[in-house]
């Protein structure tokens, strides 16, 4: 029985792939769960396994070439099956009549004809909203395989008094991850209003607190419950629940402050960022947060993280302190509108309460929020509880 390969989906937002590698070829024998082609999306690489024992029949799409989630990239069977004739990549679900099907190869035909930078890479859909919306569909970043603009890239599309030549240049000379990551960025900040706040946390106390839980617990608590991370994570999810408008996510059309927090952690990989996510923080102890972040940077650097791992965050944390970096401006991880980024840990002496001198150490913290939706006052009183928390450690417990 033939059976189709298909391009996976690997993530809420993805809607195309791109096929990077066949490591077979048309008639080589193939076993059941063998890789067969190597796929990427926006985010990552996937290995596609074959369903079944058989050969090799057909390559539809060859490689550097993209289908839509769930199209047909090839088909596998028996040595001298069929090969099925008929068009069974699945597209986007519009249902149309012939009246309507006439009436978008038309619309089709004049999006084309409008195009004066070349080719353009839209799905059919894309293409139709982008005449009914009014907009040059060589003006809009594409998020899918090779830079296609789909369905969604127009409907978060924000028309911008800029040349289409400027536009349609956006990632030149980038590829894969890196490509999609430029043009992430740069709508990032083309459709939001960033606005970076930076202060001080006073980590004397976390220390202590570290410390104090290390000597009572022995080797009950792993050391990942007590590290910096997660203890951050803690803090800044009991932040967003005393400022829910911070965990939220605007989309240009839609304000939505979720109930839930789903906590971001951004981790540079070998060709690029991801930002994998640990879901319910809000929910969970230091030492389930502890465990689950680093299963999930884990398994994000080894390309082994669940596809539904990456998105779904209503808040990200980045943190540069490693690389000695003390205060930066984070770019938000659209649609949420608010990201933290944390510094380097340093030292410095002060006069206390009692006059005396006191060294004390300071974590540099770096808010950078969508001014559109949250004002300057407010944000700042988030990254102040922030603080707090940090401050007064035991609460992280509590």
């Amino acid at each position: 029985m033939t059976e189709a390969l298909l391009m996976p989906t690997l993530g809420l937002t993805m809607t195309e792939g791109t096929v990077d590698q066949w490591y077979k070829e048309v008639g080589d024998t193939i076993t059941k769960g063998e890789a067969v082609v190597s796929i990427s999306s926006e985010k990552l690489t996937h290995d596609v396994e074959a369903p079944l024992d058989g050969v090799l029949l057909a390559i539809t799409v060859d490689n550097g070439g993209d289908a839509v989630c769930q199209g047909v990239i090839g088909y596998i069977g028996q040595e001298g099956e069929e090969i099925p004739t008929e068009e069974s990549a699945v597209v986007e679900e519009v249902k149309e009549t012939t009246e309507t099907k006439e009436k978008f190869e038309k619309i089709t035909e004049k999006i084309i004809s409008t195009e004066t930078n070349g080719r353009v890479f839209a799905t059919p859909l894309a293409r139709r909203i982008a005449l009914e919306k009014g907009y040059n569909i060589s003006d809009i970043i594409g998020t899918g395989g090779n830079g296609r603009v789909t369905r969604r890239d127009v409907e978060r599309h924000i028309p911008q008094v800029v040349s289409t030549k400027e536009a349609s240049f956006i990632g030149e000379g980038l590829e894969g991850m890196r490509k999609v990551i430029a043009q992430r960025m740069h709508r990032s900040l083309e459709q939001t209003a960033q606005l970076t706040l930076h202060r001080k946390a006073n980590i004397n106390n976390l220390m202590i607190f570290r410390r104090e839980l290390k000597e009572k617990t022995g080797d009950t608590m792993s050391r990942s419950t007590l590290s910096i991370n997660t203890l951050l994570i803690k803090a800044v999810s009991l932040a967003l629940k005393d400022y829910p408008e911070m965990n939220a996510s605007y989309d240009t059309k839609e304000y939505l402050v979720h109930d839930a927090v789903h906590m971001g952690v951004a981790v540079s990989v070998d060709d690029g960022l991801v930002v994998p996510v640990i879901n319910n923080v809000d929910t969970k102890t230091l030492t389930q947060i502890g465990s689950d972040f680093i299963e999930v940077t884990s398994q994000a650097i080894d390309g082994t993280l669940p596809s539904n791992l990456y998105s779904g965050s209503t808040f990200t944390i980045t943190n540069l302190g490693s690389a000695g970096v003390e205060y930066f401006t984070p770019i938000l991880n659209t649609p949420e509108i608010g990201i933290l980024g944390v510094g380097q840990t340093s030292s410095k002496l002060i006069i206390n309460d009692l006059k005396e001198i006191e060294e004390i150490s300071e974590l540099p913290l770096s808010l950078t929020f969508d001014h559109q939706v949250v004002d300057g006052a407010p944000a700042g009183e988030f990254l102040a509880r922030i603080v707090y928390y940090l401050e007064n450690p035991y609460l992280l417990v509590v």
